[in-house]
């Protein structure tokens, strides 16, 4: 398949998993695209989240230790999600709070908090459908239950997720990261959580107002594609925004880049170099702010 057929299938995919619109339709129209419905199917897997790909960190590393929890957060709701750090009596240096794309909380989020416990950070993935039951296991029905969430009390849960991390680690400083939909929650939690938190990793995440951004007081570091115009939208001019500002933000351009390029469950999405660099990025931002 050529470059220009694939990315046309990818932005194709982007605009209906984040969209929405008449699945019948979509089908079709990736049908079209790839020159029938068997060329189709196997170009929607690949471009889609495979929940069932290895993990860069497996759940059973010897190195990090994780388990389920549950905590408080406002309007007396409730949270679970995993929680992992180093094995073994290590103090972490720090909490993150990890947020999932528009999937929920799947195999792939968990993967990725164990990579931030190894390095040495006390890791929170939280499933933000738990008031609805948790994540299901359909990606459609995930992203659906994504859609109805009252974003501002999800803020709001985000944020005293903070302050919970901060007490349950002896008031260390707390971050965030997030990809996707969890890349616009970071956003949101910067500009509503103030001194509460002390630095964020935004990857591809849709952005507030540009106004929004005299009221951030962390850190914050931007991972955007290249080839990701319906983000880049939003996510450029709050770049901009943040910089006027005169706190520390950094915005990186990944060159060549998709959306979800961090995603390593998506084969036709993913970029493991750039990947690795933005993650490079993202731990050198923490090693800098969180202290």
């Amino acid at each position: 398949m050529d470059q220009e057929t694939r990315r046309a299938a990818i932005a194709l995919h982007d605009r209906f998993t984040h969209e929405g619109g008449d699945r019948r339709t979509f089908l079709a129209d990736m049908a079209r695209l790839a020159g029938g419905a068997a060329a189709a199917n196997a170009l929607l897997l690949a471009i889609a989240a495979d929940p069932a790909a290895a993990a860069i960190v497996a759940a059973d590393d010897q190195r990090v230790a994780g388990g389920e929890v549950a905590w408080a957060t406002t309007g007396r709701r409730t949270l679970k999600g995993y929680h992992v750090r180093l094995a073994g009596a290590v103090r972490p240096r720090a909490s993150v709070l990890v947020v999932h794309e528009n999937r929920g909380l799947t195999e792939h989020i968990r993967d990725v908090a164990r990579r931030v416990a190894l390095a040495g950070y006390d890791a929170v993935a939280a499933d933000f459908l738990s008031g609805a039951g948790g994540t299901p296991a359909d990606q459609d029905a995930a992203r659906a239950a994504i859609g109805r969430l009252d974003l501002a009390a999800t803020t709001a849960d985000a944020v005293a997720t903070l302050d919970w991390l901060r007490t349950v680690n002896g008031g260390r400083p707390v971050g965030i990261v997030g990809f996707c939909w969890g890349g616009a929650m970071v956003n949101r939690v910067a500009v509503a959580a103030g001194d509460a938190l002390a630095a964020g990793v935004s990857y591809y995440g849709p952005a507030p107002d540009p106004a929004e951004a005299a009221k951030v007081r962390s850190p914050l570091l931007l991972q955007l594609a290249e080839r990701d115009d319906r983000v880049n939208a939003t996510g450029l001019p709050w770049a901009e925004a943040l910089g006027r500002t005169g706190r520390p933000s950094l915005s990186i351009v990944w060159p060549g880049a998709e959306h979800a390029f961090n995603n390593d469950t998506s084969a036709e999405r993913y970029d493991k170099p750039t990947a690795d660099a933005a993650w490079a990025q993202t731990l050198r931002w923490f090693e800098q702010h969180l202290r």
